[in-house]
């Protein structure tokens, strides 16, 4: 095994140091960057900001340390930490009444996806009477009355991406699906990213949500159409993650390696702007009905998928292939070397293990195609072959 200081050649030092960016919303990277959060929020103008958080990050050390530099500043603040692993619409609404009621004026969403979704969907909301619903990207975009809150993001695991954008994944508990919900308006004001917060995050959990990230990467790059900014973003992205994700999960103190998983899926997350495929579109409605771990729901479906999607795309498999450093460019060896990195990281090999019906197949299929996801997948799919591939990753994904 390598040792930390030997995984950290001296182009990575770079990832150590603070770095901020502009692009797509104002980025403030680096270890310990979470003791400027105080005074990044005064300078906005907020005087009681509400964190929005999980309930299984509620007693972590962050959670404290962002309150204490909070209060240090001067600044009052509330938290909110009823949120799911796949937020519910029901939810959203607790947290509303909450900012509305604590009269705060801005939303500082930290943890991992499910505390981005939930903060960003209760900034959705928090200043009108318009229901979440009406926000689903379908839909119409809503005329609003009022300006959003301001909106701080700050990821604490290195998965969803989701700190740059609005968008947001929420449960419709009548319906049992999930959707996704956003406005053009509402932009962070800023995002902070400080690899110091994923330290102390599980190795399953540092695992799972770097899967994630690197689905991110294939699935954006994968989405047909010209756009050349998510699809350098998106092979950056892949080269980032798949670099440092099994030396993060053999080496949890890595900082570097910690540094260059969250700059990783922070790309990732910017390149799905460009759109997801079939991979999340299945994962989304297990998700919203058997509440399992996104993360790892999408790592056990990606190589089903994969063997779907790639025949015929072998332009697009090359240049993952050399983001990856790999010496084959087939289809088949580049998912071989997917399957080699899932079981490095101790992923399980079906839904089954992770007690998902097969005879849930055809209603999850049902509500897939649904999925905007589904819409952006490069190779376009029936119920019946979304019903197959979910079978297959049930029963056999690899």
């Amino acid at each position: 095994m390598n040792t930390i200081q030997d995984s950290i050649s001296a182009a990575d030092t770079d990832m150590l140091e603070p770095q901020d960016f502009t692009f797509p919303v104002p980025i403030a990277y680096g270890p310990g960057r979470l003791a400027e959060i105080g005074q990044r929020c005064a300078a906005m103008g907020m005087s009681n900001p509400l964190i929005v958080t999980d309930r299984s990050s509620r007693e972590l050390p962050f959670i404290a340390q962002l309150q204490q530099y909070l209060a240090e500043a001067g600044l009052r603040s509330g938290l909110f930490f009823e949120i799911s692993p796949n937020p519910r619409d029901d939810e959203i609404g607790a947290g509303r009444a909450m900012f509305v009621d604590g009269r705060h004026d801005a939303i500082i969403a930290i943890g991992g996806g499910s505390a981005m979704d939930g903060g960003k969907s209760i900034c959705l909301t928090a200043n009108n009477d318009i229901d979440l619903w009406a926000f689903e990207f379908e839909q119409p975009v809503p005329e609003i009355g009022h300006g959003f809150p301001a909106l701080i993001t700050i990821p604490t695991t290195a998965g969803t991406g989701a700190e740059t954008e609005s968008t947001a994944m929420v449960t419709d508990v009548g319906q049992g699906m999930k959707f996704c919900v956003w406005h053009p308006d509402l932009k962070p004001s800023l995002a902070l990213l400080d690899p110091e917060l994923t330290i102390g995050l599980p190795v399953n959990l540092t695992a799972w949500t770097g899967a994630d990230a690197m689905i991110h990467t294939i699935e954006a790059y994968l989405v047909p159409g010209f756009n050349p900014l998510c699809d350098g973003l998106a092979l950056e992205g892949l080269a980032l993650v798949s670099k440092w994700l099994p030396i993060v999960v053999r080496e949890p103190q890595n900082m570097a390696a910690r540094g260059g998983m969250l700059m990783g899926s922070c790309l990732g997350g910017i390149a799905f702007l460009k759109g997801l495929g079939l991979v999340h579109a299945i994962s989304h409605m297990v998700g919203a009905e058997y509440n399992t771990h996104h993360g790892l729901t999408n790592a056990i479906i990606l190589p089903v998928v994969m063997r779907y999607n790639l025949p015929g795309m072998d332009d697009k498999v090359k240049r993952m292939a050399d983001a990856m450093g790999l010496q084959e460019h087939s289809a088949e060896a580049f998912i071989a070397e997917l399957e080699r990195l899932l079981d490095d990281i101790e992923i399980p090999r079906s839904l089954s293990e992770i007690g998902v019906p097969e005879d849930c197949a055809q209603r999850i299929a049902e509500k897939a195609i649904k999925d905007s996801a589904a819409g952006t997948n490069p190779r376009e799919a029936s119920v019946e072959q979304i019903r197959d591939l979910t079978r297959a990753a049930i029963t056999q994904a690899r």
